[in-house]
């Protein structure tokens, strides 16, 4: 049966000699997503999770406050029909990132680490990853997409349908760390983000401003811990 999320391609390799190769790359599919009957989006996206993406991403942007404002999702065709609740209140983001959350560097490389075991990365080295960790500890999602936004994303809806306090988790993500993945991070509510890659320098001065923890260049046995490193044990 084809892949939803890889197709096998043939090319020419040259390794000296140009030789006829297969391999499997990343399907990039286009998701349009109809809320209430309206067009509302089209996410370019990994054909996996779309229904856990749909959520975190409604989330994130503010256009949902829990998993009760969504009657139903349904994805067919490469179309996510979404029904919202009518009387759904306007979501409202302090800002500010408050939570008692503490974890060990440990507990950080073990939670980077865990991503890192893509399957799909492995045969293709063309993914992002990302991962939500209950106190930095349970693996509660772990999800792949060609943009770490996305992946994002997924961990957070799939988290939602789980009723997942977000004030007890910790989220390790693959690549650097822009502003949008902080701005992520404050409207949902993640007190931590960890990854091999950087920050910008926007993103800490902003993770600093909102009460989030940023630990980068989490490799082997270091890490850099760029704001709030109260939260790291």
């Amino acid at each position: 049966m084809e892949s939803k999320i890889l197709k096998e391609v043939s090319y020419i390799g040259s390794d000296g000699d140009a030789v006829s190769v297969c391999e499997k790359i990343i399907r990039e599919s286009a998701l349009k997503v109809m809320i209430d009957g309206e067009y509302y989006a089209t996410a370019m996206i990994m054909a996996d999770m779309e229904k856990e993406y749909v959520a975190g991403h409604l989330f994130a942007q503010g256009v949902i406050n829990s998993v009760a404002d969504i009657i139903a999702v349904e994805i067919e065709n490469d179309v996510a029909r979404v029904q919202l609740r009518g009387d759904r209140k306007r979501q409202t983001i302090s800002g500010n990132v408050r939570s008692c959350i503490v974890v060990s560097g440990r507990d950080v490389f073990n939670c980077v680490r865990a991503i890192l075991k893509s399957p799909v990365f492995a045969e293709t080295e063309a993914v992002h990853s990302a991962g939500l960790f209950l106190n930095g500890k349970e693996a509660i999602s772990i999800a792949q997409d060609i943009g770490r936004h996305n992946a994002l994303d997924k961990v957070v809806g799939d988290a939602m349908f789980k009723n997942i306090d977000f004030g007890r988790t910790l989220a390790a993500s693959t690549g650097r760390q822009p502003t949008e993945m902080i701005i992520k991070c404050i409207k949902t509510g993640i007190p931590i983000i960890a990854t091999k890659g950087v920050p910008t320098s926007a993103a800490v001065e902003l993770a600093e401003k909102a009460g989030i923890t940023i630990v980068g260049l989490v490799r082997a046995e270091t890490m850099t811990v760029y704001s709030h490193p109260e939260r790291i044990g």
